[in-house]
């Protein structure tokens, strides 16, 4: 299959704006017969939106004008977008949904809201509280945003849940400056996402956004690692792009015959020791 990493600068609230960009890069994956493109965390909306959130929420449906075109899009190309999903009692959450053939295949809500240093989204969204791989025509995927791909649970669920293919996208400001004028955050998120292609077995797309918001600088630096942890494509930094990356789905069996990690797992002693930390009688026991 051929990925396509939608590297963009998003305009604060501004959804219509956001839609257009899409479809213009949707097209242009099309024209270069890309299966599928990755768009950054709330690409729709921007990402300080506080406040506004509540007036930026759209359903992935046919009879929202914004979805529409994009559903419409979806029989050419699948595709992963970020936006502000409201559910039935009006909480809102960040949320990415999976598009393809005309149909919503699957929404997830990010878990993990961060609110420490720069971040406070906690104070504006709910949190989600599902983590399931969902099957598309190219085999079992796997969606998390940002922060839900820096602790280990959310990809080891969906590994195990059967996705082979984790795609992940984010907002990701810039943080820090190293010895090689590389930024701190850059260089974390990369070895954090080859380290988990190598630890799953499995391909990882990363899509990051890039621009100033508020303040914040995004990096971009959107990447793809093949199940060896080797990379298939890297996305300039600071600058919008729509990078492309040929996965060879049998890489899947060529690395797993030789590594077989997820052979030899054992899930019911995870499930058993996660069992007697959470509800065993010792009070320095995580999770009491």
């Amino acid at each position: 299959m051929k990925l396509a990493l939608a590297q963009i600068n998003t305009k604060l609230g501004n959804v219509e704006a956001n839609l257009q960009k899409h479809l213009t890069l949707i097209n242009e994956a099309v024209a270069q017969n890309a299966d599928l493109i990755l768009f950054p965390e709330l690409s729709l909306t921007g990402y300080t939106l506080q406040d506004i959130a509540a007036t930026l929420a759209h359903s992935p449906s046919s009879d929202d004008p914004i979805f529409t075109p994009l559903l419409e899009a979806s029989h050419q190309i699948d595709m992963m977008v970020g936006f502000v999903d409201e559910d039935k009692r009006h909480r809102f959450y960040i949320a990415d949904v999976y598009l393809s053939k005309g149909k919503a295949l699957h929404i997830h809500h990010k878990v993990y809201l961060p609110t420490y240093g720069m971040f406070d989204e906690g104070r504006f969204f709910a949190w989600g509280d599902n983590v399931r791989a969902f099957d598309t025509q190219f085999g079992r995927v796997g969606m998390l945003i940002c922060e839900d791909f820096w602790h280990i649970s959310p990809p080891y669920l969906l590994w195990l849940d059967g996705a082979d293919i984790l795609l992940l996208n984010s907002a990701s400001p810039g943080r820090g400056l190293g010895a090689a004028q590389r930024l701190d955050s850059a260089r974390w998120v990369d070895h954090t996402t080859q380290a988990y292609a190598n630890l799953f077995t499995s391909f990882v797309a990363h899509a990051n956004r890039v621009g100033y918001e508020d303040g914040l600088n995004f990096w971009g630096g959107s990447n793809v690692y093949d199940p060896n942890g080797e990379r298939l494509a890297q996305a300039p930094h600071h600058e919008e792009s729509l990078t492309f990356a040929e996965l060879d789905l049998n890489q899947l069996h060529r690395t797993r015959a030789r590594l077989p990690l997820l052979r030899d797992e054992r899930t019911a002693l995870v499930e058993r020791e996660l069992g007697r930390i959470l509800h065993g009688d010792d009070p320095r026991l995580v999770g009491r």
